[in-house]
């Protein structure tokens, strides 16, 4: 499997300026297909990748390699089409997991309306908004028997490199690249926050380990084995992912999750695996050093609070990253450096909790 920008080599890019000479006024969406058809660029069920392939084509064009005719409608998180979007509102819930009554997750992808739906949600709540996901993609709503629309969740294609995550699995370049398909990414979870429900996130979590495997099969003819997602240290703990049972395993380097050189802050690493068999499907072999340093290292320290140990362990990873950086600069963000320096304040925080 190579990334997108890889695909387009010298022939690649004479078709294009070809095809762009003969039809200047081609929709973007209509010159991306007759790509895929002439490049055979499908996916595993045979469907041609036609939105990889648009985003792949905007990719080139910002690398002045090709000159795209403009787009025939406004993209969806251009700030003019962003005010249309009306954002869903729902009363306050506050009550036990229990009288939710039935979790249900029901498929975005092919229903209009609830594609409008999800965005809004998105657009609305989620500090990623919309975007754009990545390759192939299943998105779903969160709805609940008696508490009515709860939030959204998407998956879609696997992060092309990750250290930690390529260290745990064992893998060579070689076989990431043959093997990157059996891996999926959570690329957006979001709890209106309007609902106030104990458990409810590792619960949905849950419920969507249980089908994605399923789901993805029967649109992509490929079954995962792993699940993989970004947490930002900075903003969250993680706590949902590690009640669900995803383990933590590292942290990225912050160039952005297709390794394409755009800068981004670091994010903490959760996997989940879908099956025991999961990393010699993987074509893998079991890392041989720890997996997580920072637990290793602080695993004897007790500051009376799991929270504070917690951030202990994110501090660490932070500065380890950036071993030269002063605080701030180390910290990335305003929020994570008001955290940071509340943790040395604590008078719980002392060296003689470290034994």
């Amino acid at each position: 499997m190579r990334s997108n920008l890889e695909r387009f080599d010298s022939a690649s890019l004479v078709w294009l300026e070809k095809a762009l000479a003969a039809e200047p006024d081609i929709s973007r969406s209509w010159l991306a297909r007759q790509f895929c058809e002439a490049f055979d660029w499908r996916a595993a069920n045979g469907s041609l990748q036609t939105t990889a392939c648009a985003l792949a084509l905007q990719k080139i064009q910002a690398l002045g390699l090709v000159n795209l005719p403009q787009p025939r409608f406004t993209p969806l998180l251009d700030p003019a089409r962003r005010q249309r979007l009306e954002s869903y509102d729902r009363s306050e819930l506050a009550c036990s997991l229990p009288e939710l009554g039935e979790i249900r997750l029901l498929v975005v992808n092919g229903d209009q309306q609830r594609s409008r739906l999800w965005r809004q949600l998105m657009e609305s709540w989620h500090p990623l908004r919309n975007g754009n996901l990545c390759g192939a993609q299943i998105r779903y709503l969160i709805d609940s028997e008696h508490g009515g629309l709860l939030g959204g969740l998407s998956f879609s294609s696997a992060a092309w490199r990750l250290a930690s995550r390529d260290r745990w699995i064992g893998w060579s370049d070689a076989t990431r690249a043959r093997r990157l398909g059996l891996v999926v990414n959570n690329s957006r979870f979001l709890i209106l926050p309007q609902v106030r429900v104990n458990n409810l996130a590792s619960k949905v979590l849950g419920l969507a380990s249980q089908r994605i495997a399923d789901d993805w099969e029967a649109r992509y003819a490929v079954r995962p084995v792993l699940l993989e997602t970004f947490v930002d240290p900075a903003h969250y703990q993680g706590t949902c992912y590690r009640a669900a049972n995803w383990q933590f395993i590292g942290q990225t380097t912050g160039r952005g999750r297709q390794d394409d050189g755009d800068l981004t802050s670091p994010k903490d690493l959760y996997l989940l695996p879908l099956r025991p068999d999961f990393r010699e499907l993987l074509g893998g072999c079991p890392a041989a050093e720890p997996v997580d340093w920072a637990a290793e290292e602080f695993s004897r320290s007790n500051l009376g609070d799991q929270r504070l140990d917690q951030r202990l362990l994110q501090l660490a990873r932070t500065f380890f990253a950036s071993p030269q950086a002063t605080i701030p600069a180390a910290c990335g963000s305003k929020a994570a450096v008001k955290a940071a320096y509340r943790f040395f304040q604590h008078p719980a925080v002392s060296m003689d909790k470290y034994p």
